[in-house]
């Protein structure tokens, strides 16, 4: 296992010289080499022109497929790049052809974008919605109840592996197996867990999986990707293309791309593009393990600070939790809390009811406050951030 060297991190990371940046959930802050390629390519293409820097950065925007192969453990072919996680759910979702009473199998923590386009679908194609609750004591999704509801049929089991609003990381592996065993298909929401754990889409055994590259992975925003099991790629069919995702043969004719790039426009940000594959490739050198690890301890270590401040209750439930850390105070409403924090120079985020309806709704929670942590974060900070909550708490 590689060990972390916080100093390199955080030089990489200069703005840690001037905040607390716990919003990773959010957005990470990019490191140095990632801001780097980026804005190199911007030049380039100001120098030499649009078309002729993608030609000569050709290489570099190979390279972030590879990357991301090595990330989830899969082939190039089964990776496609678009410009965010829940554009990807959006594409694979229509390309299933969902129609009339078709089952679709959700859990409660599913993010909250994800169910608003099955809301839709049920609306206008009459799609069914099977909620399957989390159970009460772990926080994480109820095996036993998906099982049961697998028995009846579905056309689909989606499952977000980190939830936004909560650090319980779900049993991902397991539902795969409980898809696997009623041949079902499984979509994998890993927008929170790419880049923060160890992913290898064979062992978590998802047929499609949807991820973005701003939070944990620490690329720019503008940047996702979705990949998709080759032998699965048959029963999906994109519900546009263009002269990237097929070949026009003939006046009326065409033959589809290969592999996951059938779900790809011609068009996109190509330096963002090569920026997500040197922000992969960052973590990568690092390695996967060796992040996690340090994530869950430092998490590990913020909620305890957390609990040690009287009135403050911390929100997550599970044996295996992440680096998002949620918590309330019973006095204060989180948007002050998180209004004073980044006044103090401390970035957080607000998980609202309003967009967490499933979820707030069975657990009876308000708006919570979220701190989420990544490996150049440390424990001097965690002290620094429970002292300032402390005086914002206290204060009148």
């Amino acid at each position: 296992m590689n060990l972390i060297d916080s100093d390199k991190l955080r030089r990489d990371t200069p703005a840690c010289r001037d905040l607390i940046h716990f919003n990773n959930a959010g957005a990470s802050l990019q490191p140095l080499p990632v801001t780097r390629a980026e804005l190199d390519h911007l030049a380039l293409e100001q120098t030499i022109g649009g078309y002729e820097a993608a030609t000569q950065n050709a290489a570099a925007s190979a390279f972030t497929y590879q990357a991301l192969a090595r990330l989830l453990s899969c082939q190039e072919s089964e990776i496609a790049c678009v410009e965010s996680a829940t554009r990807a759910f959006q594409l694979l979702i229509t390309a299933l052809s969902l129609g009339n009473g078709d089952r679709i199998l959700v859990n409660q923590s599913e993010y909250s974008s994800n169910v608003m386009t099955l809301l839709h679908l049920a609306r206008v194609q009459g799609i069914e919605i099977v909620f399957i609750p989390n159970n009460p004591a772990s926080g994480s999704i109820d095996l036993n109840r998906l099982e049961e509801e697998a028995a009846n049929g579905a056309r689909l089991i989606l499952l977000t592996h980190i939830p936004s609003q909560s650090g319980t990381i779900q049993p991902a592996a397991k539902v795969g197996k409980i898809a696997r065993a009623f041949n079902i298909p499984y979509l994998l929401d890993a927008c929170q867990s790419a880049g923060h754990l160890h992913l290898d889409v064979n062992a978590l055994g998802c047929d499609m999986l949807v991820a973005s590259g701003r939070k944990y992975l620490r690329a720019p925003r503008g940047t996702g990707f979705m990949y998709i099991r080759n032998a699965f790629e048959s029963q999906l069919t994109p519900a546009a293309i263009d002269l990237q995702s097929a070949t026009w043969l003939s006046p009326d004719t065409y033959e589809m791309t290969s592999g996951a790039r059938r779900f790809e426009a011609w068009e996109h940000d190509v330096a963002a593009r090569i920026a997500l594959g040197v922000a992969v490739s960052y973590a990568l050198d690092i390695g996967m393990p060796a992040i996690e690890d340090r994530i869950r301890s430092l998490a590990a270590t913020l909620r305890q600070g957390l609990r040690d401040i009287p009135n403050v209750l911390v929100d997550d439930l599970g044996d295996e939790l992440s680096g998002i850390v949620t918590f309330h105070a019973e006095q204060k409403n989180a948007g002050e809390i998180a209004n004073a924090l980044r006044e103090a120079g401390i970035n957080t985020s607000v998980v609202r009811q309003q967009n967490t309806q499933l979820d707030h709704h069975y657990r009876q929670l308000p708006d919570i406050n979220r701190a989420s942590l990544h490996v150049y974060n440390t424990e001097a900070e965690i002290m620094q951030f429970c002292r300032t909550l402390q005086q914002i708490i206290n204060e009148n």
